[in-house]
């Protein structure tokens, strides 16, 4: 009777450590992938702020910034259509979840 009992009890402890063990691997995994879910994102922002510039090349004055797929377009252009134009080109780069415009026009 006393061996049975002393078998269960380790048979409970080796299910609780083996339990403890998986949890924490598990911990691990979920805390290794969002750690990569960010450096992927950052440099997916980064890719999208150059492709930006590198269409508004012609257009300097305009500065861009990316954080999780939402661009910010800043400075002073000359007139609305550059602005609208730039908005657009912003808007048609893979990525991109949305463009805001911080962007004003040069008093004549």
């Amino acid at each position: 009777m006393m061996t049975n009992k002393l078998i269960a009890r380790l048979m409970v402890a080796a299910a609780l450590g083996a339990a403890a063990v998986t949890g924490t691997a598990y911990a691990q995994q979920e805390g290794a992938l969002a750690g990569a879910a960010k450096t992927g994102t950052a440099t997916n922002d980064e890719a999208i702020t150059s492709k930006i510039k590198a269409s508004l090349a012609d257009q300097k004055q305009i500065g861009v910034t990316t954080a999780d797929g939402v661009v910010t377009l800043s400075g002073t252009v000359a007139n609305t259509d550059i602005g609208t134009k730039a908005i657009q080109v912003a808007s048609a780069v893979p990525g991109v979840k949305e463009v805001k415009s911080e962007l004003t026009v040069a008093s004549k």
